[in-house]
């Protein structure tokens, strides 16, 4: 049950980090967005560390993070280029599968859900791919199509992978986990942000929700890691996946977007699933 309870709280925290990041991608570059905000949670990260003053685990243990957070920065580049050139409500549902890989690495692992958890677990991904989706845009050129498909596809097994490395190493140090899958992606955003050079705000007040976006994100991944700690993997990854859940309510309540029908039974499906999940 702690397990359940630090996932569902890690997926709120990522819905509404992705709230504040879509608000500020508006006004700013994306890679600008992504680089600072993640720069400045593992500022805070490494300070928290430091303050510990407990080294690291042994290199081996934190490969699996630090490949984990290079897949999931390349999953959430994709996955941003995959909704540019794309139609939305077919990227969405799509990336919003990666769920499915830390589900099947569990189960392949040994876990044995309970049959009214797998029936949870099935309505939660269901629910995820209904409440992702969004309302259908201009249809692209074919050539674009597929490519965002390819795309979404890349960003689903991205997602995925990022969830089951991070698990593995956490079992050792959550806090060095966090450090190992965060710098490798913070180093690949620089090169990127140095050969780019996307224009930088001026004023200081616009970092500040960069920064409390990067915080949601980190402590997000905190919860995550302890969640994995104290449930299966092919359970705690599904709860953790809801996380569009608070982005939807956030869209509606703070800009007045309008949910879908197929939203609506989403948010159902989701929320029954947890119950089962629960229930089991």
């Amino acid at each position: 049950m702690l397990g359940l309870a630090l996932a569902l709280s890690a997926s709120l925290c990522w819905g509404v980090a992705d709230f504040v990041g879509g608000l500020q991608s508006r006004r700013l570059p994306l890679l600008v967005v992504i680089l600072f905000s993640q720069a400045a949670a593992l500022a805070v990260l490494m300070i928290v560390v430091a303050a510990r003053g407990q080294g690291p685990p042994r290199f081996v243990h934190l490969l699996p993070a630090a490949a984990a957070g290079l897949a999931g920065m390349a999953g959430l580049m994709a996955f941003y280029r995959a909704l540019a050139i794309g139609t939305m409500s077919i990227v969405a549902p799509i990336a919003a599968t990666g769920v499915c890989v830390p589900v099947a690495v569990g189960i392949a692992g040994g876990e044995h859900p309970a049959t009214l958890q797998l029936a949870g677990i099935l309505a939660a991904v269901v629910g995820v791919v209904l409440v992702s989706r969004e309302p259908g845009s201009a249809p692209e050129r074919r050539e674009l199509a597929r490519a965002s498909i390819t795309l979404a596809l890349v960003a689903a097994v991205g997602f995925g992978s990022f969830a089951v490395g991070l698990r593995d190493s956490a079992r050792y140090d959550v806090l060095w986990a966090l450090v190992a899958a965060r710098v490798p992606g913070v180093l690949a955003l620089a090169v990127a942000f140095a050969i780019a050079r996307p224009a930088r705000p001026g004023a200081a007040r616009l970092y500040l929700p960069l920064a409390v976006m990067g915080g949601l994100d980190l402590f997000a991944n905190g919860l995550y890691a302890l969640a994995t700690r104290h449930g299966l993997l092919s359970i705690i990854a599904v709860a953790a996946s809801l996380y569009p859940l608070a982005t939807v309510i956030l869209a509606r309540v703070v800009l007045g977007e309008r949910v879908r029908r197929s939203q609506e039974i989403g948010i159902a499906a989701a929320v029954a699933g947890i119950a089962m999940i629960a229930a089991g």
